[in-house]
């Protein structure tokens, strides 16, 4: 089976040379300097304190499904999710695999979301975590699988200097050495990037490999409000959904609805 990750971010090492053509490095340093006044609100501050640490995405497109909301407006549906009671909003970046684009952080912000952004995309260039800065993130994706454990130590550190913080995103137990690099928050996806196929039992496998006490966030395939209610059990306070909600006609409307069968 072809592996769906490794063309992803071999589509994505181009995609950010051609970025740097369009706008240099030294470019958006000056550009980020501009805003590093700009405090973005903490994302796991966010969910350490919420009843609920729903993490609503804001996700246009996948490679396994397709379009799930190609007209799917990010100066509507992000503000929605807070309206209806999200905790952070995650907003996918990557335009060819996920129909999204960093003006649609821009645009939510702009729109008035006020809640913390994380800034979701395949991460493997130090220049993306400026781009993650400029377009009002507070929060970036760093996946175990893309990075070495050397270069995911660099790119947190540069993060942390941009005042972003770090989800840094593990799949299986091999990928547990990258929680000694303590990011803000320990995240557990439970779909594997290679193959697109996901299983929520792996946040329950590998919660007690984690450090207690930290912000564990569970990603992917979570539909159900009794799901979430186990995960809490399990030590997680962060639940990150998309499709779940994106492939209804109103996502906030059904964020909604999860929130008020949550019981909280």
């Amino acid at each position: 089976m072809k592996d769906v990750l490794d063309e992803i971010v071999a589509h994505k090492r181009v995609e950010v040379e051609g970025f740097k053509q369009q706008l240099p490095p030294s470019h958006i340093y000056k550009l980020v300097e501009g805003v590093m006044d700009i405090a973005q609100p903490s994302m796991r501050e966010a969910l350490m304190n919420s009843s609920s640490g729903i993490i609503a995405e804001f996700k246009r497109k996948s490679p396994s499904k397709g379009w799930i909301k190609e007209d799917g407006k990010a100066n509507e549906i992000p503000l929605s999710y807070q309206q209806n009671g999200a905790s952070a909003i995650s907003i996918l970046t990557d335009e060819k695999y996920f129909g999204g684009n960093d003006r649609f952080i821009k645009e939510a912000r702009e729109s008035g979301v006020t809640i913390p952004i994380l800034y979701k995309n395949f991460v493997i260039d130090e220049y993306q975590l400026f781009q993650a800065r400029l377009c009002g993130a507070s929060a970036v994706l760093l996946i175990a699988a893309d990075l070495s454990l050397v270069a995911c130590k660099s790119m947190m550190h540069i993060a942390h200097e941009l005042g972003l913080e770090v989800l840094l995103e593990m799949h299986e137990e091999r990928e547990l050495d990258y929680a000694e690099l303590e990011p803000d928050m320990y995240g557990i996806n439970n779909r594997n990037l290679g193959t697109f196929i996901t299983d929520v039992q792996n946040s329950f496998r590998l919660a007690s490999r984690l450090p207690e006490q930290v912000c564990k966030v569970s990603e992917s395939g979570i539909s159900n409000p009794d799901t979430v209610k186990m995960l809490r059990m399990a030590g997680f306070r962060g639940f990150l959904i998309g499709e779940n909600f994106m492939k209804e006609h109103n996502p906030g409307q059904l964020l909604n609805d999860f929130i008020i069968k949550l019981n909280i």
